[in-house]
């Protein structure tokens, strides 16, 4: 099932949209502070997450395949070196790719339909400067899948991104947006 990712921006019907970055990201930052570099957050929606990410980083980008949301996106005052840009991470133009340090993954996996997902850690990966690092949130067990966002089981993980990329952290967030508890992993992954 492919979702209309313009229409929804455009009719201002965006469930999935909290309002705020994902708490595991944020605590990771005020923790960790890691983000140093170059950034790209795919489907970052009206960026959220790109804002906090630009507090500690040298240069964020937000990739949105839906224009609308990118326009949403830049209403928000920036914080810092931040971009948005209307793209497929699927197709990144050619000044993107192998040009990121991070790629910080929070609502593009889930939201992709199953059958894109082995294109998935290869398109991450094509972002990506080698031996970059890939910050994930994945959505375990969303209760729902015949639309996003769809789950994935620890293994699926495993089989998908084994061969691109090595884990170098994982954890259960915790803290997260309500009714997600315990239903998210999150990764720390070196390209290799």
């Amino acid at each position: 099932m492919t979702m209309d990712w313009e229409a929804q921006y455009e009719a201002g019907e965006m469930p999935w949209d909290e309002g705020a970055a994902h708490p595991a990201l944020v605590d990771f930052i005020a923790a960790e502070g890691e983000f140093q570099g170059r950034v790209l957050i795919p489907g970052c929606g009206q960026g959220h997450d790109v804002r906090a990410v630009s507090s500690s980083a040298s240069e964020v980008i937000g990739l949105d395949i839906a224009p609308a949301a990118v326009e949403r996106a830049r209403i928000f005052p920036r914080r810092a070196r931040e971009e948005y840009i209307v793209g497929d991470l699927f197709r990144l133009a050619g000044g993107l790719r192998g040009s990121f340090d991070w790629v910080v993954e929070h609502t593009c996996f889930c939201a992709i339909d199953p059958s894109m997902r082995p294109g998935y850690p290869g398109a991450v990966a094509g972002a990506l400067k080698p031996g970059g690092l890939l910050f994930a949130i994945f959505y375990l067990d969303p209760a729902q899948e015949r639309q996003p966002p769809f789950g994935v089981t620890m293994r699926e993980l495993d089989d998908l991104f084994s061969p691109r990329f090595a884990v170098v952290r994982e954890w259960v967030p915790a803290r997260t947006f309500e009714d997600r508890e315990k239903r998210e992993l999150v990764r720390i992954l070196r390209c290799l």
